[in-house]
């Protein structure tokens, strides 16, 4: 999958910007707070219908706007595509080849990416939600069965919790047999799916790992729990699991049991990273798991992700530097930085220089 052209309209500090990317490497440099993280942000929604940088969409529009636009041009495996998203201070509409969607579940898998950038060491270092997120961004990007799975339990879990906390005792043992079954209905698509991906996950994570180190040290992704089954196996085994729980929640007034509560443990050469590993540690394995994420893309799709990198470089010493740069050969990236000629060293790339939302012809070189 390969992004043309970008469009973008009142979309942060942009007025009005039309990018060109090429088909590999598009290095957007510049000083800090010029708009190259913004650029790759509105890629990164057009793939996901989410920002990883805020909650609500109108902080999207430009100061003095009353709309933001971005559409990007590329190219699937099934032909040429259009996405287009227009946001309003109280909604948005989203457009596939002209098209207005209902659902966001019809946007994932139009247009693919995998984002990393220095803050994605949450990823390792803080709590269990941080890699839930990672998984159901990916996961959604490739399946719509699973994202909706995911919106409908989390909407039944959330009237789950709320009847835990009622005082009707006849209400509860009415109703809340019938929200466990649903529950673990769709509690059996998002565990297996999960497994899925994470059995995916950990080889490659493994051998890009093992590169960026030159084999220095051993990474293991493995999931706290374990589920064997199919779906409907795993959604009987939540369903008991929730009814012999029953009690411990309804003393504590949520529920204690299920996909919400799963987490993914990384083991650097058999430490437990989240406790040991040193910030040097814990951003390659980082980055060795998003370059796993995006071989994940290209063998459950058959074609590459776009891969964004913002301000990536200038986190990584020399050596891994160009080993990551080695890594990118037919993936098309776009890659932030303040001084491009410092993170290149010599490979092709398209320039694109950012100066307060505005592209800039580059500046000679003295």
């Amino acid at each position: 999958m390969k992004i043309k052209k970008l469009f973008l309209e009142n979309f942060r500090n942009y007025e009005s910007e039309s990018f060109v990317f090429d088909e590999g490497l598009n290095v957007l440099f510049g000083k800090n707070a010029q708009g190259k993280t913004n650029c790759a942000e509105a890629v990164f929604y057009l793939c996901t219908g989410t920002s990883l940088r805020i909650r609500h969409d109108k902080k999207l529009i430009r100061v003095g706007a009353d709309h933001a636009r971005i559409l990007a041009e590329a190219e699937n495996r099934y032909g040429k595509i259009t996405v287009e998203a227009i946001i309003y201070e109280n909604k948005r509409e989203i457009r596939i080849n002209g098209n207005k969607i209902a659902k966001k579940a019809d946007l994932m898998g139009n247009l693919n990416s995998v984002f990393f950038s220095p803050g994605e060491l949450r990823l390792i270092q803080d709590g269990p939600d941080e890699r839930r997120r990672f998984m159901n961004i990916s996961i959604s990007q490739n399946s719509s069965a699973y994202y909706t799975a995911l919106l409908r339990y989390n909407k039944i879990l959330e009237q789950r919790n709320t009847l835990l906390k009622n005082r009707d005792s006849s209400l509860i043992a009415d109703t809340l047999c019938v929200w466990d079954e649903q529950l673990a209905t769709y509690a059996g698509v998002i565990i297996k799916k999960r497994r899925e991906f994470l059995e995916k996950l950990a080889p490659y994570a493994k051998e890009a790992h093992a590169y960026l180190t030159d084999g220095a040290e051993e990474l293991e992704v493995k999931p706290q729990k374990t589920y064997q089954g199919s779906e409907e196996e795993i959604a009987v085994r939540v369903y008991r699991n929730l009814a012999s729980n029953v009690e411990k929640d309804l003393r504590l007034g949520f529920t204690t049991y299920g996909p919400h509560r799963d987490d993914i443990d990384f083991f650097i050469s058999g430490k437990d990273a989240k406790s040991y590993a040193s910030q040097g540690q814990t951003r390659t394995a980082a980055l060795a798991v998003k370059l796993s994420e995006v071989e994940i893309f290209k063998e459950v799709s058959g074609e590459y992700p776009v891969l964004i990198l913002d301000d990536v470089m200038s986190e990584l010493d020399l050596p891994r530097r160009k080993k990551l740069l080695s890594k990118l050969s037919g993936v098309q990236t776009l890659l932030t930085c303040t001084h491009a000629e410092r993170v290149l060293y010599g490979a092709e790339c398209k320039r694109i220089r950012i100066e307060n939302g505005k592209i800039k012809p580059e500046k000679e070189k003295k």
